[in-house]
Order: C-alpha cells, then structure tokens, then sequence
C-alpha cells in the first residue's frame, strides 16, 4: 500500500477534479504489475496497473493494493471494479472508501459478489490525506483551500510600502510554482494585483497554469496592460459590477464577498482546489472565518524590523510539520 501511495503521488496536477489513485498487483510475494491515474479522462490506477502486466495470466489469483475503492459507474472509462474481477483477482486490499455518491460502497459490493475478498482500511489515514482535495470536494461540497504567504523572521509579509521582492530564496519560490502547477486556482485581492502585478502563473515547475481568481470589490482593476489580462491562464475576477464572459477573462458579479460565496461560485466554476496566495487582508479574512484547510507558511531568515504583518493562524490551526528548504522554514498547517 505504501508504494500504490507513492504511485498515485505522480498523478497531482493532472487528474482533478478525479482522485489521486495507486494500484500494486502481488502475487507469491511479488509485484507483478503497478498503475496510477495519470491524468483526467484516461485510465484508471487498476487498468494501468492490469496493463503493466505483460504476461495476463499471471493476474488470476493475485491480490490487488489500491488507494481508493475501485469505481462502480461508468464516466470517461468502464468501472474499474468490473475489470478487477474480469481478471479474477483473487483479493483485493482498499486505503478507504470512495465518498462519491456513485460509488460510496458501490465497488466494494461488485467484488464481494464476485467471489472477491475484499479488506478496507490498510494505511487509512495516510491514503486519506494524499486524497484531502477530493474529499473536501466530496464531502463538503467547496473548493480545498490552501492558504500561502511567505514572512520575514520577524514576523511582516512586506514594508510600510507593500514591497515584499523577494523574502524567501529562489528554491522555495520554485517549490510554490510545484504547488501552483498542483492546484487548480490562485486567489489574490486588489492589492496584491496593484503592487506587484504578478502573472499567476507557474514558470518555475512544469505543468499547468492554475486558473486566476481576483477579488476586486471596488472594481478598479480596469488596466488591460495588467498582467491578469494576458492570455497565458483563465482569469476570473470577483466584483461588484458585471457578470460577463470574454476570451479568457470571466467577471462574476458578487453583492458579498465572503470567503464561502466566493468558494461556492468558484466550486460551480469546476474550481476544485484554490491556493490563496493574497496579501495580509486577504489571507486574514481566509483565516477570521475558518475557511481554509492547510497553510503553508515560508518563514524566511530575513528581518524587516518594521512593516505589514504576517496573518497568524487562530482557531483550529495546527502545525503538522516543518521542512527546510536551504535557509527557509517550510510551515505545514492544518485547519482541524
């Protein structure tokens, strides 16, 4: 199970708004074949792992390790569920059950009429935290949400100016173009747009640009020369003007500009992940009304000694962990 973890790993930044899946086939001790779901509207993590196979008759029998209980419907490709008992796979070993209505138990039920044993459960935890994104979505019906700003040792986000180039180093910037390309939407207010004029894009990792999300409440940010209204990403901009749809630029007029309106229009936009890289403003509303599910905080050693504070995690925040990136302190949070 610990490998079919890491095998599904490959899959973050091409599969949503589907699941993270990895799927080992063993038989007398010994892998025979692997698979994980590589991108949205191919193959499933079992199929793949089937067709690694070379030599199929090997299959029979065999026990299948996979992250999430097969599918039981029919989407872009045949239930995963029937194909495993095709095979006539002897045992089949799931980290949790899949929440989506369509299958919530309906694999499983396929392969114990089968003849197939079937154990749930193995290394739960784990396999449910690499699939934290769709089972928000599953369950609670809204975007994830990953909040991220980086901060100076001394505790500010940026000087009295707002100019905040560059307080972490360059490997910790790559790693946030890693988790831009990971996500599918990255959300900023009017002040980051105004003062620094970013692209939002990812340049510094392969893969896909997330799409930009913009709160623009006062309806301001009209410049067409800023960089949001350049054709490399789909741009949505929150305001309190117009709904309108023109080439890569959506305008969705809000009357209240909440955290869980925003995420729910965000979430009927297919936007099933949202990384808010906002200023302090921003990310204190994101915090103030406990919308968010991780942070991910890049405390830097240099000191500023005056400036714009850095939001602090309140209420259920917890600290999971802490990883050093050359000179920079990689804060992982979790909302309980």
């Amino acid at each position: 199970m610990q490998r079919a973890i890491q095998l599904a790993e490959y899959g973050r930044g091409y599969v949503s708004p589907n699941p993270l899946v990895g799927c080992v086939l063993v038989k007398d001790g010994r892998i025979i074949g692997e698979g994980w779901h590589r991108r949205h509207g191919e193959n499933h993590a079992e199929v793949n792992a089937i067709e690694s196979v070379s030599d199929k008759s090997q299959i029979k029998g065999c026990t299948a390790y996979v992250t999430l209980e097969p599918c039981a419907h029919y989407g872009n490709t045949p239930p995963c569920a029937n194909r495993l008992v095709e095979e006539k796979v002897q045992k089949v070993i799931i980290g949790h059950r899949d929440p989506n209505p369509k299958v919530n138990g309906g694999g499983i039920k396929i392969l114990k009429d089968a003849g197939i044993a079937v154990e749930v459960g193995l290394l739960e935890e784990e396999c449910r935290y690499q699939n934290r994104v769709f089972l928000t979505n599953m369950e609670l019906e809204r975007p994830f949400i990953v909040l991220k700003w980086a901060q100076t040792s001394d505790g500010f986000v940026a000087r009295k100016n707002f100019d905040s180039k560059w307080i972490s180093n360059s490997l910790s910037r790559q790693q946030v173009h890693k988790l831009r390309a990971e996500i599918d939407g990255i959300l900023v207010g009017y002040n980051t747009i105004y003062y620094d004029n970013p692209e939002l894009t990812t340049r510094d990792w392969p893969g896909k640009n997330p799409v930009r999300v913009i709160l623009d409440p006062r309806n301001e940010l009209t410049d067409r020369k800023l960089n949001i209204y350049n054709k490399k990403a789909r741009t949505i901009i929150f305001n309190s003007a117009e709904n309108s749809d023109n080439d890569n630029i959506q305008k969705i007029k809000l009357v209240d500009f909440d955290p869980s309106f925003v995420l729910e229009k965000l979430y009927e936009e297919g936007v099933r992940s949202v990384l808010v890289e906002g200023g302090s403003i921003t990310l204190g509303r994101w915090i103030n009304t406990g919308e968010w599910d991780e942070a991910q905080v890049f405390v830097s050693p240099t000191t500023f000694d005056n400036g714009i504070p850095a939001p602090i995690i309140t209420g259920q925040g917890k600290l999971k962990k802490e990883k050093q990136i050359e000179d920079d302190i990689v804060q992982i949070w979790i909302n309980n």
